[in-house]
């Protein structure tokens, strides 16, 4: 399976967020102070996934999104400086999502997510246009979409339009905890149609039940031609046609935040599998962007400063 496309660009749909980034040690201090570093940072799955394929060196990288008015200047310059050419709905009413990203600052530097959603699950089918397709090989979609009604009737007509121009789609299903309240079987039905499915570990466990995530990868890619199954410091699986074909080792790493490791992944498979890669080589290259996101404060990569 070789995606280039005559140097077509790479389209992301998905969540532009504002991160709120909290590193501490150990447990939080229920009913008091617990000392921290906060900074605010750029963040959002599927712009995060744009500014790493930009990063990996795809030329022509877009990103649909939606925002308050609040942030849309940041966010737009932000977008812009690391190489992705954004087009950002302001919505008139909801303020720009905020993710309040608590990170254990201990070996695993583990996080935890506090969200609110904001805008970007408010983009619908008015802000789709087949104009956006224009000269573009790849679809990406970030799965964060799928959780409200507004954002999932504009991820079907996207993919409607994507599949009437031979435009081949992914999608990251982005986060096992709105999995369960969407529900597996809903979920699966919706990403009918998708080519390449990128699930973490977690995910591919609680979208088949099974324990092992081979198994668990295998299983999906009898829904999905091709399942890139991300183990964060246990490397990927990539499984098609109900088979594991290779497991990827992942690449050295000293963690000090794993927020966007795996939109880090994402992004440099994406502009790997563009410029020609086979899927197993575009997986190393994935994990060699997880790794060098892990090391970083924040989910987006190096950018001009």
């Amino acid at each position: 399976m070789t995606a280039r496309r005559d140097g077509g660009a790479l389209l992301v749909v998905g969540d532009v967020v504002t991160d709120i980034v909290a590193r501490h040690r150990g447990p939080l201090s229920s009913g008091t102070d617990t000392a921290a570093s906060i900074r605010t940072l750029p963040g959002g799955a599927g712009a995060n996934v744009a500014c790493w394929a930009a990063h990996w060196g795809c030329p022509d990288v877009r990103l649909l999104g939606r925002v308050g008015a609040d942030a849309a200047a940041w966010h737009e310059l932000e977008l812009t400086r690391h190489g992705v050419r954004p087009r950002l709905v302001v919505d008139p009413q909801a303020p720009t999502g905020t993710v309040i990203c608590l990170v254990d600052t201990g070996a695993a530097a583990e996080r935890t997510f506090l969200t609110d959603s904001g805008a970007c699950l408010r983009l619908d089918p008015g802000d789709w246009s087949e104009g956006l397709l224009d000269g573009v090989a790849w679809l990406h979609l970030s799965g964060y979409l799928l959780f409200s009604e507004p954002s999932r009737a504009m991820v079907a007509v996207a993919m409607e339009s994507a599949r009437a121009r031979g435009v081949p789609v992914s999608l990251d299903p982005a986060s096992a905890g709105f999995l369960v309240e969407l529900g597996v079987d809903r979920f699966l039905d919706l990403v009918a149609g998708v080519e390449v499915l990128l699930p973490s570990r977690d995910e591919a466990h609680l979208l088949t039940g099974l324990p092992d995530v081979a198994d668990a990868a295998a299983k999906l890619s009898r829904h999905v031609p091709l399942v890139v199954a991300k183990q964060g410091a246990d490397g990927a699986l990539v499984a098609r046609s109900g088979t594991v074909r290779a497991r990827v080792p992942a690449a050295p790493a000293t963690p000090q935040d794993t927020t966007g490791a795996g939109d880090a992944f994402t992004g440099a498979f994406l502009a790997s599998l563009l410029a020609g890669a086979e899927p197993e080589e575009a997986t190393t290259e994935g994990c060699r962007a997880g790794a060098q996101a892990v090391e970083r404060t924040g989910g987006r990569p190096p950018g001009s400063e």
